[in-house]
């Protein structure tokens, strides 16, 4: 063990992944070495920051502009009273520090967008938890053409869905081409959204980013999980690459810089 450089207090907060032959401590020096950014330090992005954090994934990328208000602490987990008024990502830095000194933190107090994008690329994965279709489609876009793999997460009221996009499997494109018209999809602003749901999808889009950065199990590749939080039932769709999918398929996009992240998301035919 002391050839992966872990200290003994490294070896006590890590123990129960170290003590497991699918992690053991080449995988947890793994996961220390690794990166992750969190699109959206939300609903969804707060669970997905506390448990990376927790595993210990060396660095986690946070980001997200807006600021704490009252109303988020029904979800948001790793925001106090304390915290509203202040930007989330920085709330978010100061949760990470005080439970796991060993994850470095870097944040990014900014709407991502298409002049940004290049955020993304500097880490082995993306956790979208934005609650946005032009940011999903923007993050599935980058990192498909980059290569790097994605945890998708989204969801309304009591329901949510989950899926990994991975660069040896179909994309979020594939899935839905475009996104639906503005307007017909309210926001949890609207509609409201149960406190519990965002950190049972959260947790899951975590764990299935810590499976792909382990290089272990069975990742949502290809398939759709929808979760129901009033029937307590989980569901799993297939979905299969489309030759014609923009992005991945036969003909696929060489950039995003003619793409305009509005509206449908659409990219249109030469």
């Amino acid at each position: 063990m002391s050839d992966l450089s872990l200290d003994a207090t490294q070896l006590d907060r890590y123990s129960r992944h170290i003590i497991m032959d699918e992690v053991g401590p080449e995988g947890q020096k793994r996961l220390l070495d690794s990166s992750a950014l969190v699109v959206g330090a939300g609903g969804l992005g707060a669970p997905v920051i506390q448990y990376l954090a927790a595993a210990g994934v060396g660095t986690v990328g946070v980001v997200d502009d807006d600021v704490v208000e009252r109303s988020n602490l029904q979800r948001q987990v790793i925001h106090g009273d304390d915290d509203v008024g202040r930007p989330k990502v920085d709330s978010a830095r100061d949760f990470v520090a005080a439970l796991n000194p060993d994850v470095d933190v870097d944040t990014y107090e900014t709407r991502l967008d298409r002049e940004n994008a290049g955020i993304l690329t500097d880490y082995d994965i993306v956790v979208d938890a934005s609650d946005n279709f032009p940011t999903r489609y923007l993050v599935n876009d980058t990192c498909r053409l980059e290569g790097i793999p994605v945890s998708h997460g989204a969801i309304y009221k009591f329901e949510g869905q989950v899926t990994t996009l991975h660069p040896d499997g179909p994309c979020y494109r594939c899935l839905f081409r475009e996104a639906p018209e503005p307007g017909t999809v309210p926001d949890c602003a609207t509609t409201g959204v149960l406190g519990v749901l965002p950190g049972t999808v959260g947790c899951i889009q975590a764990t299935e980013a810590v499976k792909v950065l382990l290089d272990a199990g069975d990742p949502l590749i290809g398939r759709l999980l929808f979760y129901d939080a009033m029937d307590m039932s989980f569901e799993t769709v297939p979905y299969a690459e489309d030759p014609d999918c923009p992005v991945c398929g036969d003909d696929p996009i060489d950039s995003i810089d003619d793409i305009e992240y509005v509206d449908g998301c659409a990219i249109g035919a030469d």
